[in-house]
């Protein structure tokens, strides 16, 4: 169903809201690439997002809401630098791992006890998301395909869709970037849209092999006349807290592009 016009989405977005309801999947555009679409609080749903796209039982998928309110309901122990990523890249091609609310009765798959939450920068998306709440969503592709730009290459891969709703063509777009924020210090997970240089304009965070991005002090030059120190060799030296890197965090870079 056509919804390029906010004028006259009414009718689709309804039928949509409807169908998410039954459990059943939606083809969705977002701004990065088409995803496909189930309600986040009904397990069968979200365990038919892997089984349509041919993705391993399991897998789990993103959680796309309407705004960052929404974070706080499903999200525990939300950082000060993750709000503070959120608040500066959403809505946007911003993806966050964080710990998942315990209470929640849900089933993402193999999750870990976290959450990949985004806020995606389309109206069609967001005025949807506000009308069903959180909605788990996944690429409208097969599993490792082509992300889809238009409908017509989702079709195909995703028939057992009960709605599509058309956007048209999306613009070409990097696919999100994704931060894990379940620890003291975010940690990039995947580069995408968002560089690790304008995450850092907001706050500290890791690159993907647990480096930080604070400037170290440079090395005193030694002195001519200071006795040389002990040879690596016959006495190693323990290893510095200061420059050993940080441990990995338990949450992985995600199996499948997330729209």
């Amino acid at each position: 169903m056509d919804c390029q016009d906010p004028a006259s989405w009414g009718p689709g977005l309804d039928e949509a809201v409807n169908v998410l309801s039954r459990g059943g999947l939606v083809v969705v555009p977002t701004d990065t690439v088409y995803g496909l679409a189930a309600e986040a609080f009904t397990p069968a749903a979200v365990a038919a997002l892997a089984q349509t796209t041919g993705r391993a039982a399991g897998t789990p998928p993103a959680v796309l809401v309407p705004d960052r309110r929404t974070v706080d309901g499903l999200c525990a122990d939300v950082s000060e630098p993750a709000r503070a990523l959120l608040e500066a890249f959403w809505p946007g091609a911003l993806t966050v791992v964080l710990h998942a609310q315990p209470s929640l009765a849900w089933d993402l798959g193999d999750d870990g006890g976290t959450v990949a939450v985004r806020m995606p920068d389309h109206p069609a998306a967001l005025t949807l998301l506000r009308r069903t709440g959180p909605l788990a969503v996944t690429g409208a592709h097969r599993a490792g395909g082509e992300p889809a730009r238009r409908l017509a290459d989702v079709l195909p891969d995703v028939g057992p869709a009960q709605l599509a709703l058309d956007a048209g063509e999306l613009p070409p777009a990097e696919r999100s970037t994704v931060v894990d924020a379940t620890g003291p210090v975010p940690r990039l997970l995947r580069v995408g849209a968002l560089g690790l240089a304008s995450l850092r304009e907001v706050t500290d965070v890791l690159d993907l092999d647990g480096s930080s991005g604070e400037a170290r002090p440079a090395a005193e030059p030694s002195s001519a006349t200071e006795p040389a120190a002990p040879s690596s060799a016959t006495e190693p030296a323990a290893p510095s807290s200061a420059t050993e890197p940080a441990a990995p965090s338990s949450a992985t870079e995600p199996a499948e592009p997330l729209p």
